[in-house]
């Protein structure tokens, strides 16, 4: 309502049913505004009964908002910067939102926080394949050299690693905006996120289990070129998975990270990737295996000069769930029960038939396969056992569940070598009925299989994940991805029974999936537990699927170490937790890092040694508040921009096996 006529008009706003009363020349000092727009009628306004002008708004940021209008003063004393901002962004006062951003960029830096330690830039080979993307794939085999053209040195590709030697080139790295560029033409009005409890499906038993629907999220999962789609490590190397190609890097002591090796392009998209730093073939320096979405497996070596060949290609019938090294042998696994082996001395191709797998473990040269008929069964991969009447791959049964219900989880920790009795095995695994077993096999039962040991039945849903380190068992559940964790006492090694396994924790690490693709599109699903069975595990918490931030948690307690946030603001697309020796100029130190991969096609580089040595600080200090996961406000940020679905399901536990349980690479 105007009280008066022309520009000193009184201008009454009922907001949110708290009225306010100013003038014309207040709200229109600023042009093309909602202010501006509403009094010019080119926006429809509703009057309440006493004819003020009627905006349903949050009353509280609009004083705040007048009183900018008013004075040019802004007062955040009991207001949220960011609630303020996405005000100012309704009403289109565009000097309120500069000045508000500022103010976010207070405490964001380019070059991240202290736990920032590198950034890889995409090289410029692997931009150029991806822009040619649209092409046709040619095949290309035999040898593939880097461009010469292009240092060796990561300092070349814009990466920025504490203690490097930074080399100076005109080596064009990757825009960080062409991902987007890429998919300008989708919709992007409002995400529809569907959260889900784990990676697998949904066919635990869960009620009404939340679900994000996420349709650009799932276009840039499934052909996205520039997206990092998997990084895997060994030792001192670490591989890169792109759509198409796959990027080596070495740490080479002071000199950093350094750009090993990139491979030919592939003639379809890269499901999983495996490295190895030994010399398998007496040819190269490394092994580089890939397997793609037709089921095709890819083997290359890579000498020292970054020149590689490819050594070995097989088709599998079957769909490949996983693929690794182990010892000297390249395994690749089927859910629906196969196995393929490559053998590195002989290079030969072998593939076995077993029971349908439902998880695997590995420990030095031992694979453990856990099945749907209630077995765990062993291959001795370092002797590479063949059966003489036929020559198939020995695969020997180790034990059997006692209720037969299938193991979809299956975790093997191997005790200090003696020289007397070798090493003592130790198994935790679990089921689809959501039981939790350790099984051992001590030097008191050399000779016999391993004996069942202890059980929890505290889930009610399948086990997706289970761990047994020195100190604790550690047990994860497909209901929202709950935890429960034990302390563990040992005595010369062994687990001790008197005083038995101790309740310690009992928490939940919700990740949210996009149900608009297919739920293996995401290698950032997996949220653990990673880390050395002898030192502190950690999980690390993508909560959204289009996020640039993950929250990494103790295992064994859910305590919040950190957050790490993207320090260019890219989605992260998948990560890595690896323990590398890295040089601190006085000698080489174990260290352990998070690797980042992002859709814009950079990988950044995260300190965890420091970040659980500053909790550990933090702790000592008075005051200290414990955190765990993402605090209701901090998830109702995350969640923002999506909205929640929900399925209905069985309200009884499952026992379908047909799911590809989280042991599983995706």
């Amino acid at each position: 309502m105007m009280a008066l006529n022309g520009h000193d008009a009184l201008i009454k706003l009922n907001v949110g049913g708290v009225q306010f009363v100013t003038s014309r020349n207040t709200l229109m000092w600023i042009s093309d505004t909602f202010f501006t727009s509403m009094l010019s009628g080119r926006i429809p306004a509703v009057k309440d009964e006493n004819g003020a002008i009627f905006i349903d708004r949050d009353p509280k940021l609009f004083q705040v908002i007048l009183n900018y209008m008013r004075s040019k003063q802004v007062d955040l004393k009991e207001v949220n910067p960011v609630a303020l901002k996405h005000e100012a962004q309704f009403y289109g006062l565009t000097p309120l939102v500069k000045r508000l951003v500022l103010c976010d960029k207070l405490d964001q830096s380019p070059c991240g926080d202290v736990l920032f330690h590198g950034y890889f830039a995409q090289p410029s080979q692997v931009f150029n394949l991806a822009a040619e993307s649209v092409q046709p794939l040619v095949h290309r085999q035999g040898c593939h050299t880097r461009n010469k053209s292009e240092p060796i040195c990561i300092g070349s590709l814009g990466c920025k690693v504490p203690g490097a030697v930074r080399l100076c080139s005109n080596v064009v790295a990757a825009d960080e905006n062409n991902s987007a560029t890429c998919c300008a033409s989708v919709s992007s009005s409002r995400n529809t996120l569907c959260p889900t409890s784990s990676l697998e499906s949904l066919s635990s038993g869960n009620l009404s289990k939340p679900f994000l629907s996420n349709s650009i999220a799932a276009l840039q999962a499934l052909g996205d070129p520039f997206r990092v789609r998997i990084i895997r490590a060994h030792h001192s190397w670490i591989a890169v998975a792109y759509s198409e190609t796959v990027v080596c890097y070495k740490s080479k002591g002071s000199m950093g990270w350094c750009l090993g090796c990139i491979s030919p392009r592939t003639e379809r998209p890269i499901r999983h990737l495996a490295i190895s730093c030994k010399n398998l073939t007496g040819q190269g320096c490394i092994c580089v295996a890939v397997s793609l979405d037709d089921n095709t497996i890819l083997l290359w070596s890579v000498n020292d000069a970054g020149v590689s060949t490819e050594i070995g290609r097989f088709s599998v019938t079957a769909h490949i769930d996983a693929l690794l090294f182990i010892a000297s042998q390249l395994v690749a696994l089927s859910k629906k029960g196969k196995i393929v082996v490559w053998h590195g001395m002989t290079q030969n191709w072998q593939i076995q038939d077993v029971t349908p797998i439902c998880s695997y473990d590995t420990a030095g040269s031992f694979l453990l396969l856990g099945c749907s008929n209630g077995s765990i069964y062993y291959i001795d991969m370092q002797k590479f056992p063949l059966r003489m009447k036929d020559n198939d791959l020995l695969v020997m049964e180790l034990h059997r569940d006692p209720l037969g219900d299938a193991i979809t989880a299956v975790n093997i920790y191997l005790t200090p070598k003696s020289s007397m009795s070798g090493n003592w095995l130790e198994i935790a695994y679990g089921t689809n009925t959501g039981a939790v077993r350790i099984i051992a096999q001590h030097p008191e039962t050399a000779g016999h299989s391993p004996q069942l040991f202890q059980t929890f039945t505290v889930h009610r849903a399948r086990i997706s994940r289970v761990a047994l380190t020195a100190g604790h068992l550690i047990s994860v559940c497909s209901e929202y991805n709950h935890v429960r964790s034990w302390s563990l006492t040992r005595f010369r090694g062994m687990i001790n029974t008197q005083p038995g396994s101790t309740p310690l924790a009992s928490f939940k690490v919700m990740t949210l999936e996009s149900a608009d693709g297919p739920m293996d599109t995401d290698p950032a699903a997996d949220v653990g537990p990673y880390g050395d069975k002898d030192s502190e595990q950690v999980f690390v918490q993508k909560v959204v699927p289009d996020t640039s931030q993950l929250y990494i948690r103790l295992a064994s307690t859910g305590e919040r170490v950190c957050v790490i946030k993207s320090v260019d603001g890219s989605s992260i697309s998948s990560y890595l937790v690896h323990e590398c020796e890295w040089s601190s100029g006085t000698g080489a130190c174990p260290r352990r890092f998070l690797f980042t991969g992002h859709n814009n096609g950079s990988v950044q580089v995260w300190d965890l040694t420091t970040a659980l040595e500053m909790l550990n600080a933090r702790r000592d200090k008075p005051g200290y508040e414990r955190l765990e996961g993402p605090t209701p406000n901090e998830l109702l940020q995350l969640i923002d921009e999506f909205e929640i679905t929900y399925q209905s399901l069985s309200s009884t536990p499952s026992s379908s096996i047909s799911c590809l349980p989280a042991d599983f690479d995706l």
